[in-house]
Order: structure tokens, then sequence, then C-alpha cells
């Protein structure tokens, strides 16, 4: 295939910066890696029905009295007041989540999400379902935005890391002409072989590292424990198939 007639992919590295981009001919990935992507895929890997992402804790609790749902999120870091569950991985297990429907507001990604409604088709991307994500985009042979969903619109390691693990997986199937993969594949290159060591000085880790939370961000840097496709559809998110 010739560069010309290959798909384009192309990193957003904040919501922030999302209106520069024409998503309604792409599909949209949504990367929040610390934790809200890693949660989401982990969640279905485990047999949740879906994932409902929602913006507000209020809407959040209202979904969920009327599904009779988990609800679940977090405001910086922390269990959002008013809920019962958090955005860690780790409270998601089988026996917890399986043929239960999630509601989940957080941060940054579900924010980013529903910038992002217009596109052709958006995916949730984190490392715990990177060959997932890849395998996918590849197949699709469409143009592509990996959306990093950043901290409160300004750009983040990890989520820039995980652009850039994916861009270098994929580029030989796509045009790369934008200068926010090229650096972001870079920034991944630098830190591959020790991830979890090159993040210790990104200010996320540091703020979940204050609240005990290390495990958590050790599983969100790891490849393919989730790896299954989540796919928004009709306002939920479900296992692409």
């Amino acid at each position: 295939m010739t560069e010309q007639a290959k798909p384009s992919l192309e990193v957003c590295l904040s919501p922030a910066l999302l209106h520069l981009y024409d998503v309604k001919n792409y599909i949209v990935v949504i990367i929040d890696v610390l934790r809200a992507t890693s949660t989401i895929c982990t969640a279905l890997h485990n047999g949740a029905t879906k994932v409902i992402p929602v913006s507000s804790v209020a809407e959040c609790v209202s979904i969920g009295k009327q599904l009779g749902a988990i609800t679940a999120g977090e405001r910086d870091g922390m269990i959002a007041e008013g809920l019962l569950n958090g955005n860690s991985p780790f409270e998601y297990s089988r026996e917890f989540i399986q043929d239960k429907t999630l509601v989940l507001t957080t941060t940054n990604g579900t924010k980013l999400l529903h910038m992002a409604k217009d596109a052709i088709q958006i995916v949730t991307g984190s490392f715990p379902n990177i060959s997932a994500v890849c395998d996918y985009l590849v197949a699709q042979k469409l143009p592509v935005i990996l959306g990093c969903a950043a901290w409160k619109d300004r750009a983040n390691l990890e989520d820039t890391l995980f652009a850039g693990a994916v861009v270098s997986r994929i580029k030989e199937h796509f045009s790369v002409n934008c200068d926010s993969a090229i650096m972001a594949e870079s920034v991944f290159n630098t830190s591959k072989d020790d991830i979890f060591g090159f993040m210790t000085q990104a200010s996320h880790f540091k703020r979940l590292a204050n609240y005990g939370l290390e495990k958590d961000i050790r599983y969100c840097l790891s490849p393919d424990g989730a790896n299954v496709l989540p796919i928004f559809r009709n306002g939920e998110l479900v296992i692409a198939g």
C-alpha cells in the first residue's frame, strides 16, 4: 500500500486540543491509563455486561438506581463522595462484577469520551488491552486519533506513553504525519525498557502513590492483563464483536 493510500494515524495530547481534529472521520481511541480505561477493560474482561460512562457523580447515582447497577468513580484519584466504589481495576474481580452493569465517572476519561461522540467509532485503550486495540485498528483500515484524556487538560506522561506504544506497534499500516505521534513514540522508545521506573517522575504517579496505589499503577502499565476491546455504542461500553 502506498503512503497516500494508508489511513492517517494522529495523536491528540489533551482534550483541550480535540477541537483541532475532525473526529467524525476517525476512529477515536480514548486513553486514560491511570485509571479509567484500564478499569473499563478489566471490568469487561471479568464479565461485566457493560460499562456506562457518565460525566457527573449525580448522573452516576441516578442511573445506578434506575438500573440496579454498580456505581463507581473518582475525583482527583479518590473515590468520589456519594459513590461506594472507586476507579481501581482491582475492585472489579470476576466474583464482584460478572453479569453486572458498571456506571463510572472519572476526572478526565469520561469527559473526553463524550467530547468525541461524533467519531466513526470510539474505543478505549490502555496497556492492559494494548494488543486488542492495535489488532482492531489495523483491521479496520480507517483513520485513527489516539486521544489522551490527560490531567485536567494538561498533557500527561502515562497517556502519551500509551499513545506512543500504539504508534510504535502499528505505524507501518498507517500514514503518520503528526508531530504529536512522533513525540509520543519518542517518549515511549525512551522508556520502554522500564516504563514503571520512567513513570515515577510523573505527576499522576506521585499523586496516586501518595494514596498507596503503586500496585494499581504497575497493573495499569502492564500489557495485556485484560485484553478485550471496549467499544462505545448507544451510550455504553461493551466488548467489540
